[in-house]
């Protein structure tokens, strides 16, 4: 509504009196108050949203557990610099260096008053290897797969292109870069569609990218499963991301998946089984792999079905069923 009426210093990064920042810490300021009233022995928090509540749980003499849905911000600056150098033009869309040194300071004292740390994939495991102080144990709780499809057809490749579909915001952290660069050569093999909001305006490239494609700024859920199932593989080359929801829902829908090793992708994909996992970054290997499945499009069926297994085996309620274990266990173990 803010960006509707023009009134956009209203959601201004960290300042905006509604941006995302002031809400997260009104609603950390209740949850502090309300801790010291209820009997409890643990409390549960999200980053950006734990801070005032893990101080007050400290004077309390509660367990404190730490829910990071993304990667380390320092693995993350360390990882994007790179892209900085090597795309500059793109430089404008990768906002997570807007972060100011006061809400870095938040997320460092937040995950030093954790007891306990979960993440949903072992790549967000892995970036907190930067962390300078002595971390809390971690625990990797995978997120579920949506509800997964009874049947899906394939359509043969002969006589059409190969419809590719990329899903997420369009930045080049989500690596909306390479996949442009990756069609380039094959836009006579190929169509791709891109389902996503810009970060930024003014970006020339990215511009010029959206009007040569097919782009559509944003759909609902449901709309966006049901164009997967419209799509044969779905690009996700992100170069830093905690999870990749759209990874494991494209899954559910039989639409097997190009991602990269910095996403949860290694935890669920078997390259060249159910999936295919590539460098993250690399233009040319995802080009390549694109080019490898228009020689096999045997490949998208059969990975395809694959895929659909793997979403079968973990719904989401798996995830609330692991979580609700391990919080059961620490709370009852301390």
């Amino acid at each position: 509504m803010a960006i509707k009426f023009e009134a956009r210093s209203l959601i201004e990064h960290e300042k905006g009196r509604y941006c995302i920042d002031q809400v997260c810490q009104n609603i950390d300021a209740v949850s502090a108050n309300l801790l010291k009233r209820l009997p409890i022995n643990a409390f549960y928090g999200y980053e950006d949203v734990a801070l005032e509540s893990f101080r007050a749980a400290k004077q309390a003499g509660l367990i404190t557990l730490y829910d990071l849905p993304i990667g380390y911000w320092r693995s993350m600056l360390q990882l994007l610099e790179t892209e900085r150098r090597a795309r500059p033009d793109w430089a404008m869309t990768l906002t997570g260096y807007k972060n100011s040194s006061v809400k870095l300071q938040r997320k460092e004292e937040e995950l030093s008053l954790a007891d306990y740390i979960f993440v949903a994939s072992s790549f967000t495991k892995k970036t907190l290897d930067l962390y300078p102080g002595r971390l809390a144990p971690i625990h990797v709780i995978s997120y579920g797969f949506p509800k997964t499809i009874t049947q899906r057809t394939y359509a043969p490749l002969k006589g059409r292109k190969l419809k590719l579909l990329f899903v997420g915001g369009v930045s080049q952290r989500k690596g909306i870069d390479n996949v442009l660069e990756a069609v380039t050569n094959l836009e006579n093999h190929v169509e791709l569609t891109i389902v996503g909001r810009k970060p930024v305006e003014g970006c020339t490239p990215l511009e010029a990218g959206l009007r040569r494609h097919r782009w559509i700024p944003s759909l609902t859920n449901q709309e966006i499963l049901a164009l997967m199932r419209q799509h044969d593989v779905l690009v996700f080359p992100s170069l830093f991301e905690g999870f990749g929801l759209v990874i494991t829902e494209a899954m559910s829908q039989g639409t097997p998946v190009i991602t990269t090793d910095r996403t949860a992708g290694p935890d669920f994909i078997t390259h060249g089984e159910n999936g295919w996992l590539i460098e993250a970054g690399n233009s040319a290997g995802l080009e390549d792999q694109i080019i490898q499945i228009l020689s096999s499009p045997h490949m998208i069926k059969s990975n395809g079905l694959s895929a659909i297994s793997t979403a079968q085996s973990r719904p989401w309620t798996a995830y609330g069923r692991d979580l609700a274990e391990k919080v059961k266990e620490i709370s009852s173990n301390n």
